[in-house]
């Protein structure tokens, strides 16, 4: 099932840093097809919070740096 991530989204993912704790978590929610609004309900945030992390606008706030983290770890990271 596609979650509509547009190619423009993708493309902004690719090229923006890498190392940004945002860019990813979209990278790995692209790669697992988990849709946006699954993230920022988890995380309590915005979906265009998230989609903004996505594309490395804004990094996410120190406060939920643990948080992410955790989420990636328990719903991204290979089993």
């Amino acid at each position: 099932m596609s979650y509509g991530y547009s190619a423009r989204l993708i493309v902004l993912n690719k090229e923006a840093n890498q190392n940004s704790l945002g860019v990813k978590l979209g990278a790995l929610c692209i790669l697992h097809n988990v849709p946006v609004t699954s993230v920022a309900t988890e995380l309590k945030v915005s979906r265009q919070t998230v989609y903004n992390w996505f594309c490395g606008v804004h990094p996410p706030k120190e406060s939920l740096e643990a948080q992410i983290e955790a989420y990636i770890e328990d719903k991204l990271a290979p089993q």
